[in-house]
C-alpha cells in the first residue's frame, strides 16, 4: 500500500496544496515551519483520525476558515481508493470515500495505514500514561476500525458519569443527599464499553510485546531486554484501607472484566463521589515498560530511552504488516503500513541513526521530514521534494 497523491486544503499552514508521491523513499526537505510536518500530519491523521501533535481538531483548520479537507489517493494490489476527510471544528466530521456520499469519518478507518515516527515519541517512555494508552489505541483502530465506535462511547459515557459524580458530590457537601440512582445506569454503560476496551488492549499487548521486544534489540545492538505490559487500573483497584490486591490473574472475556469492572465502581463509589472523578476503567490503565528488571521511566538513560520509542514504532509497523492470533493482518502483502519520521534523524545519534535508517529502509514507502538534506541518512536515498513558505517542489 501507498499514498500517491496527497489534497489540502486550509489544513494548518496550506490554503491549498497537492502532492504527488511514489512508492520508496520521499524526503520532505526545508527549513522548520515552512510546513513540512504539515503534509505527514495529514497523513497520519487519514490513518487514526487524530494527530500525532495537538489533542483536538481544531488547530488542524487554518486561521479564518471554517473547515479543513484532506485528501490522498491510496493504491493497493493494483487498486485505487480516493479518499477524502473534512474537519470541522465543533460539528461532527465527515467523509467520502471514491467521491461517494459522505460517511462518519471513521467509516474510512483502515484505508490509510500508517507508523509515524516523531520527537514526541519520546514522552511514550519518558511521559504520563495518557500518552501511552493514546499508543495503544490508535494502533487497535487501525487494525481493527471498528474499536474506534467502542472508544468514541466509551469517552462520552465517561463524560456523564464523571459530571453526574461532581454533581453528586457537590450534593453531598451541600448536605443535601444525592440521588444516585441514575449513576446506577451510567455504571453499567461504562463497564460494557470499558471491558471491550480493556480485553482488547491486553489482547493488543501480548501480541505487541515480541515484536517489540525484537526491534529493541535491533535498535540497541542487543544491549537490554525491553518488556511491555499492560496495567490496568482494574487488576489494582483499591480495597479497604487503600491496600492494593495483585494477587489474581487478570480477566481475559468481556464478561468478567465487565463484571469486574462493576464491582469495583460499586466499591469505590463513596471514594468516586468524594472526589469526583472515575478511579476504575481503562481510562486509568497504563503500558508499563521495563528494560531489564526496571522500569524504563526514570531509569533508561536518554539514548535508551529514543531506542524504546523507536522499538515500540517498529514493533508497531511489524504488527501492522503481519501480526500474530487475535491481531493477524488481514492485509497480506501489500498492506505494509506507510512509514513517516518526522524530523527523527536530528534526534539521534549516528549508530540509532543508521540502524534505523537500515530497518525501514525496505518499507514500500517511507516519508522523512529534514531541516537539511544532510540529515536523511544515505540508506533513505530516493526522491526529494523541496518545502519553503507553503510551497512544494520536487528536485528528484
Amino acid at each position: 500500500m501507498f499514498v500517491s497523491h496527497l489534497a489540502l486544503t486550509d489544513f494548518r499552514s496550506y490554503p491549498q496544496v497537492e502532492l504527488a508521491l511514489e512508492p520508496g523513499v520521499t524526503a520532505l526537505v526545508g527549513p522548520n515551519g515552512q510546513g513540512k510536518t504539515n503534509l505527514v500530519e495529514a497523513i497520519g491523521y487519514l490513518a487514526t483520525l487524530s494527530s500525532h501533535r495537538v489533542p483536538t481538531d481544531a488547530a488542524l483548520v487554518r486561521s479564518g476558515a471554517d473547515r479543513a479537507v484532506v485528501g490522498a489517493r491510496v493504491e493497493r494490489a493494483g487498486r485505487v481508493t480516493t479518499v477524502e476527510v473534512e474537519i470541522t471544528p465543533g460539528r461532527a466530521n465527515r467523509a467520502r470515500v471514491n467521491g461517494g456520499s459522505p460517511v462518519r469519518a471513521r467509516d474510512v478507518l483502515g484505508i490509510v495505514r500508517t507508523v509515524q515516527f516523531a520527537p514526541e515519541d519520546l514522552s511514550l517512555v519518558k511521559g504520563d500514561p495518557d500518552g501511552r494508552r493514546r499508543f495503544l489505541d490508535e494502533l487497535a483502530v487501525q487494525l481493527r476500525p471498528q474499536l474506534a465506535a467502542v472508544q468514541q462511547d466509551y469517552e462520552r459515557v465517561l463524560r456523564q458519569r464523571s459530571a453526574l459524580l461532581r454533581t453528586a458530590a457537590g450534593a453531598m457537601r451541600a448536605t443535601r443527599g444525592a440521588d444516585l440512582r441514575t449513576l446506577d445506569v451510567w455504571d453499567a454503560k461504562l463497564a460494557a464499553a470499558g471491558a471491550r476496551i480493556v480485553v482488547a488492549r491486553r489482547s493488543l499487548v501480548a501480541a505487541l510485546a515480541p515484536a517489540v521486544a525484537e526491534a529493541y534489540d535491533q535498535v540497541s545492538s542487543g544491549v537490554g531486554e525491553a518488556h511491555i505490559a499492560y496495567r490496568a487500573s482494574l487488576d489494582a483497584a483499591p480495597q479497604d484501607g487503600g491496600v492494593y490486591d495483585e494477587g489474581s490473574p487478570p480477566a481475559t472475556t468481556e464478561h468478567l472484566v465487565e463484571a469486574q469492572l462493576l464491582e469495583a465502581m460499586g466499591r469505590l463509589r463513596s471514594k468516586e463521589i468524594e472526589r469526583g472523578v472515575s478511579l476504575v476503567g481503562p481510562h486509568r490503565d497504563d503500558l508499563t515498560l521495563t528494560l531489564g528488571a526496571l522500569p524504563a521511566k526514570g531509569y533508561a538513560s536518554h539514548g535508551e530511552s529514543w531506542s524504546y520509542a523507536l522499538a515500540l514504532r517498529l514493533g508497531s509497523a511489524a504488527l501492522l504488516r503481519g501480526g500474530e492470533g487475535d491481531w493477524a493482518g488481514d492485509w497480506g502483502p501489500d498492506g505494509e503500513p506507510v512509514l513517516i519520521l518526522d524530523d527523527v534523524f536530528a534526534e539521534l545519534d549516528t549508530r540509532r541513526r543508521d540502524r534505523l535508517a537500515g530497518l525501514v529502509a525496505p518499507a514500500g514507502q517511507v516519508l522523512v521530514t529534514a531541516a537539511v538534506p544532510g540529515d536523511v541518512p544515505e540508506a533513505l536515498a530516493g526522491a526529494r521534494v523541496d518545502v519553503a513558505a507553503g510551497e512544494v517542489a520536487r528536485v528528484r
